[in-house]
């Protein structure tokens, strides 16, 4: 079983808030734009009203994923794409042969979109997995490809580069994630930047796996790593 990835969100101001979580954008290696998609949100009462907490779980497991595409640069506050195909995959990782790479498949006529079972690939860079996009043609067709993850027992893409033929991309996932107040549901592309900026950081790379997040009255965040 994989490990549980928590962050616990109270609400001390005056008055009902939304709140929604995004991750870090992975590092992908060749200085493509990076987009972010929002993965989960909720509006949550005052504490002192409902004595409630959201909590956010993400599984610390690794998913390879691809979508389909209305456009090579999806608009912030559009969803991301459609047709997705997600692969539990590990990163890649000094002495051992992990199954860091797979393969997309694409069909023109059906349009079914897949990714193979993950196999080794030598090539790839400490700390990241490959996948390895399917020949079609870029215009009409366009696939975003990046780093997915399982977040309350569903799949969502965490961010994506615009994908090319026939091409490899490297992607470095950052178990680092964001709590900002707002109204971005599950896979609707948001703002990184200046979400982040009015946000509360939950950085679980040293190994912590909670994370207690309090909203207060004045705007500010207090958060609390174990």
């Amino acid at each position: 079983m994989s490990t549980l990835l928590t962050i616990n969100v109270t609400n001390n101001a005056a008055q009902d808030n939304n709140f929604f979580f995004f991750q870090k954008p992975a590092i992908y290696v060749g200085g493509k734009q990076v987009y972010s998609n929002s993965l989960y949100q909720r509006l949550l009462q005052p504490f002192g009203v409902s004595g409630t907490i959201l909590t956010f779980q993400a599984n610390m497991e690794y998913y390879a994923a691809v979508q389909e595409a209305n456009s090579a640069a999806p608009p912030v506050g559009n969803s991301s794409g459609y047709q997705s195909s997600i692969q539990l995959i590990n990163l890649t990782a000094s002495g051992s042969q992990a199954a860091n790479s797979t393969t997309m498949t694409y069909d023109p006529s059906t349009k079914a979109l897949g990714l193979t079972p993950a196999t080794y690939d030598s090539n790839v860079q400490p700390g990241a997995f490959r996948i390895k996009t399917a020949q079609y043609n870029s215009p009409p067709t366009f696939f975003n490809a990046g780093s997915a993850v399982k977040v309350n027992g569903g799949i969502v893409l965490s961010n994506f580069v615009n994908a090319q033929p026939l091409d490899n991309i490297d992607c470095q996932p950052i178990l680092t994630y964001y709590v900002a107040t707002g109204t971005y549901t599950q896979g609707i592309v948001m703002n990184f930047t200046a979400s982040s900026q009015q946000a509360a950081l939950c950085d679980f790379t040293p190994g912590y796996t909670t994370a207690n997040v309090t909203y207060n009255n004045n705007g500010t965040w207090s958060v609390q790593m174990s």
